[in-house]
């Protein structure tokens, strides 16, 4: 196998393509936030952080426990990731919860978990 053999050979612009995706292309703002939201994500302690979320609302001392970390690790990996949008909390009396922002994050991180599974 050749490492040109994914080299397109061509000199031909298919127009109709070109111009129907450059038509669908979002704000430049869209795609960087989306890279922001996957570099985020880029973290091994931060994706297991979600891979528990994912399971189970929790509180800073059970996500703690379940990592073998320090609660101060945590809470500092848990505000990256709200502020970016990623996990919320609610308040119980002293105890405050975490868990996923929303569905739409939760099905990004299954989809991407399930795939890297699926290749193994």
């Amino acid at each position: 196998m050749s490492k040109n053999e994914f080299v397109c050979d061509c000199n031909i612009i298919h127009q109709e393509v070109v111009s129907r995706v450059l038509k669908l292309m979002g704000e430049e703002d869209s795609f960087n936030k989306l890279a922001e939201f996957f570099k985020i994500l880029g973290d091994t302690t931060r994706v297991k952080i979600l891979y528990a979320l994912d399971k189970n609302e929790m509180c800073v001392c059970d996500i703690a426990n379940v990592l073998n970390m320090s609660k101060s690790s945590i809470s500092h990996q848990l505000g990256t990731l709200r502020r970016s949008g990623i996990v919320k909390c609610k308040r119980i009396g002293k105890e405050v919860f975490y868990m996923l922002d929303d569905d739409h994050v939760k099905e990004v991180f299954e989809v991407g978990f399930e795939h890297i599974e699926h290749r193994k």
